[in-house]
C-alpha cells in the first residue's frame, strides 16, 4: 500500500471561438477537501485550455501523488493514456511524423507524469456531473471575462 497522497481531479476547458478567448478550470479533491483553480488566455484553442487545466492542477501538488483525472476531453485522456509514450519515443512527432501540437503543455505534463501516478477517465460533458459542470462554469466564466476585457 502506497503512502502517497491520493487525489481526484476534474478539469475542463472552454473557448469562445477556436481560436479565441479561452478559459481552463479544475477541481482537485483529497481527504474531503476541494481546491478550485481557473484562468484563461486571450488567444487560444479549446484543446490548449483542456490540457492547461490538467497541467495547472498537477503543478499544485507538493509531493509525488496518485491522481485520478476526470475529463470530458478525449484529447486529454487519449493524450495521456495512449499517445504520450509514442510522442516521447518519436521525439515529439505524431503518427504523421509532424511535430506534436501544444508541446509546450504536453512536455511539462510528461515530466509531471514521471513524478505522479496518473490515471485518466473520460466522462460525457454537459451531462449533469456536478464537478464537470462546475469546471465548465469556471472555465466559461474565465473565457467570458477575457472576451469582455478585449471588447473594452
Amino acid at each position: 500500500m502506497s503512502n502517497q497522497k491520493r487525489f481526484v481531479l476534474y478539469t475542463d476547458g472552454a473557448c469562445l471561438g477556436n481560436p479565441g478567448p479561452g478559459g481552463w478550470a479544475y477541481i482537485l479533491m483529497s481527504d474531503g477537501e476541494e481546491v478550485e483553480g481557473s484562468g484563461g488566455e486571450s488567444d487560444t484553442t479549446n484543446q490548449r485550455m483542456e490540457v492547461t487545466a490538467v497541467l495547472k492542477a498537477l503543478e499544485q501538488l507538493e509531493s509525488p501523488s496518485i491522481v485520478e483525472i476526470w475529463s470530458d476531453s478525449k484529447y486529454v485522456t487519449d493524450g495521456i493514456n495512449e499517445w504520450m509514450d509514442g510522442w516521447v519515443a518519436k521525439g515529439w512527432k505524431n503518427s504523421k511524423k509532424k511535430p506534436v501540437a501544444n508541446q509546450d503543455l504536453w512536455k511539462p505534463l510528461a515530466k509531471l507524469r514521471e513524478t505522479h501516478t496518473l490515471t485518466t477517465n473520460w466522462l460525457k460533458g454537459h451531462d449533469g456531473h456536478p464537478e464537470n459542470e462546475r469546471c465548465d462554469e469556471l472555465a466559461s466564466r474565465e473565457a467570458q471575462l477575457i472576451q469582455e476585457s478585449i471588447e473594452g
